[in-house]
């Protein structure tokens, strides 16, 4: 065999970092050494793997084209190593999650993971739909729980469970009375309010803008905030109405701090999914995981 796992972990994490000194940190390696397994592994076959711009190391098209194979090739020499070191079916495994399924339901799975595989560790990383999408395609997270509905020709994109956002008020709020008055808010009503909302490229502000087609150029976006204790923060203190979803406000709702409205005529449901590179090998992990989503499971 004419190159060695190391070479490929050299490999792999120049591609993830694009830096070779922040390549080498990770690997414990010095500089010159990672560098030289580089070059002895793009001797060895006559190729350029990355284009160089000072300390930037950018995937060329060749590169581009092998590094899939070569993910693969180490997860599997990793997950065979699991195997013989722990005697288990599933080993470490990286899971990436938008921020209301991160802070409400992934530290619950996390739990049942690995009281199901007690040798296995979880480690979570938490941003918005379109952070969690880019780390799966750099093949840092192995699997990615999103809000946000997306298309990508690399990615499997999984259903896993329904979803609603509602929208919420502090008790005093004037929307609240003229709820209390009318049973629901009409479309004017909403134009009228001030609304605290998430940020562009999240999934909730996704499936908000979807359900609020046709009224989003009218709305008075008073603040976007990138986390929803925050936007729940804001609300109840009385700088506007918010919209998240529901997994995120039951205790606030219980407690009487924040209170629901009622919009009928507009559709605030949603579809959570699961998301997973086409390429990336399925250790036992993932396919763990995978298993544990399904409805049934």
């Amino acid at each position: 065999m004419r190159y060695t796992l190391r070479q490929l972990q050299v490999f792999i994490t120049i591609a993830h970092s694009q830096n070779l000194t922040r390549a080498a940190d990770q690997l414990a390696m010095s500089q010159s050494a990672a560098s030289s397994a580089l070059k002895d592994f793009e001797h060895q076959f006559g190729v350029q793997l990355f284009d160089r711009a000072g300390k930037r190391l950018q995937l060329n098209e060749q590169g581009r084209l092998v590094r899939p194979k070569a993910e693969a090739l180490l997860a599997q020499a990793q997950d065979f190593e699991q195997t013989l070191l722990r005697h288990a079916e599933a080993g470490p495994l990286n899971v990436g999650a938008t921020l209301s399924i991160g802070n409400y339901l992934a530290v619950g799975m996390m739990a049942q993971y690995m009281t199901a595989h007690p040798d296995a560790t979880v480690r979570l990383d938490v941003a918005n739909t379109r952070q969690i999408a880019d780390k799966v395609l750099n093949y840092e997270l192995d699997i990615g729980l999103i809000e946000g509905e997306l298309n990508h020709p690399d990615l499997d994109i999984i259903p896993w469970r329904r979803d609603e956002l509602a929208l919420f008020c502090h008790p005093h709020d004037a929307l609240a009375q003229k709820q209390q008055q009318q049973g629901f808010l009409t479309d004017e009503d909403l134009r009228s309010a001030r609304w605290i909302l998430r940020e562009a490229g999240s999934g909730t502000r996704q499936a908000f803008d979807r359900a609020l087609h046709g009224l989003l150029p009218e709305l008075h976006v008073t603040l976007e905030l990138q986390h929803t204790e925050a936007i729940k923060r804001a609300v109840e203190a009385g700088l506007g109405i918010g919209c998240l979803s529901l997994i995120t406000l039951g205790d606030a709702f219980k407690r009487g701090s924040l209170i629901r409205l009622s919009v009928p005529q507009r559709d605030f449901s949603r579809q959570l999914y699961l998301i997973v590179h086409k390429q990336k090998y399925r250790s036992a992990g993932i396919n763990a995981w995978i298993e544990m989503c399904r409805p049934d499971a």
